[in-house]
């Protein structure tokens, strides 16, 4: 085996040229094949990060029926099912990878909101202490929600800056007093969305990814001063920040079992807690790495076919070449397993070198390409050394035909031959 390898790397030594020109083939097709991983790559996790994530791994859990959130201005409360009790709400913050948890009520597309008779159309939240923290919402004008707030039923107002644009047209809210279904609530504060969690638009379709689907914004009031407003007891939504975008599916899916148990009595084939949103991202997002995968496998197979062929002919250019050598090897006593194992070791070290250029030359070309045009890139170092198996494979089976030809060589004809 060592005898091999020394007269493998002799053999490509001694022929310099040909050597390079047998490893082009093969530098080329791993090049290609590792950059569009690395760029395919770097675009599903931005893709992931913008779908899924948003910028802040927000897991919504929410009273679904046939999979759809269950909207109580049209649906009825279904049997069993109440407000989330605090047991249930550390249980979910016992989950692993979770970093915040918050509940809320929510109304969308509410028509209960009027500013001076002027209606709004958007949502309305009753929300917890913990909600803006989960949300990563920061207060840019005015103040927080206070525990007086909360424990008196204030009847106060948060915005955010949708819905201050879209009901105060450039005045400034703190202090106004906007009415929810006739009562008086007071705005006191303007909350905007954290720098580092602010949703990646970078074109016309990012908008419409995102978009709120025509909503004017979120009003904000305490869950305590809900019921002023709307229903006692009211089924609540779960809000659970994972620490990371990879494990929000797992989380939402522990989250919903979780609650379900909580309300031994609520029928779940009729209604129940789930995270429809995350499960329709997660199944495009799966779509997505299919499609990628087919295109993958078919530019990976042309591209290692035409290297393997390029192999092959150089090589049998390469096995004429030394038809004398053979000849006087085999004449001294070489069998033909030897000169067999020659031809594919030399065949496979070519191959493995190409591909280990071709990993460097495809990583440093999907840098380049991310320069020039934006493109994220993510290494993957399985498919790094994927590819680097894969050239030396490529090697042994480019590499039989020749080699077979050579060991089957008659050492008179071969020294024979000029």
């Amino acid at each position: 085996m060592f005898e091999n390898m020394r007269l493998a790397f002799q053999g490509i030594w001694s022929h310099k040229m040909r050597s390079a020109l047998t490893m082009l083939g093969i530098i080329i097709g791993i090049a290609s094949i590792i950059s569009i991983v690395s760029m395919m790559k770097g675009t599903n996790e931005q893709i992931k990060q913008n779908l899924i994530g948003n910028g802040n791994n927000i897991v919504e859990v929410q009273l679904c029926q046939d999979d759809n959130p269950i909207q109580l201005d049209y649906q009825s409360v279904p049997n069993g099912v109440s407000t989330i009790s605090e047991h249930t709400r550390r249980s979910l913050m016992d989950i692993d990878h979770v970093e915040g948890v918050s509940l809320y009520t929510q109304r969308q597309y509410s028509n209960d909101v009027y500013y001076q008779n002027q209606s709004f159309s958007g949502n309305v939240n009753g929300i917890d202490e913990n909600y803006l923290n989960v949300y990563k919402y920061q207060i840019s004008v005015g103040r927080p929600f206070t525990t007086s707030d909360y424990t008196q039923r204030h009847k106060v107002a948060l915005l955010d800056e949708k819905a201050s644009v879209t009901m105060f047209a450039g005045e400034d809210p703190i202090g106004k007093t906007i009415e929810i279904k006739g009562e008086p609530f007071q705005v006191v504060g303007i909350v905007a969305v954290s720098s580092k969690s602010t949703k990646v638009i970078n074109s016309y379709s990012d908008y419409h990814m995102y978009a709120d689907n025509g909503s004017g914004g979120t009003v904000m009031i305490p869950n305590t001063a809900w019921p002023i407003v709307y229903q006692f007891d009211e089924p609540q939504n779960a809000a659970l920040r994972a620490d990371t975008t990879d494990n929000m599916t797992q989380v939402a899916e522990t989250a919903s079992e979780i609650i379900n148990a909580s309300f031994p009595t609520l029928d779940t084939s009729k209604a129940c807690y789930d995270s429809p949103s995350i499960k329709q991202a997660a199944q495009q997002l799966q779509d997505l790495s299919d499609s990628s995968g087919k295109q993958l496998i078919w530019i990976a197979g042309i591209s290692l076919i035409v290297g393997a062929i390029g192999v092959m002919n150089i090589m049998l250019v390469s096995v004429t070449e030394r038809t004398r050598e053979v000849g006087l090897k085999k004449a001294l006593g070489a069998k033909r397993g030897v000169i067999l194992g020659q031809f594919l070791t030399e065949a496979s070290v070519l191959t493995c070198i190409g591909g280990l250029i071709g990993v460097i030359s495809g990583l440093v070309l999907a840098k380049i390409i991310s320069l020039l045009t934006g493109t994220p890139t993510a290494i993957s170092i399985p498919a790094m050394l994927l590819a680097v198996l894969l050239s030396i494979v490529i090697g042994v089976i480019s590499g039989v035909i020749p080699a077979v030809k050579a060991a089957n060589l008659n050492p008179i004809d071969a020294l024979r031959r000029d």
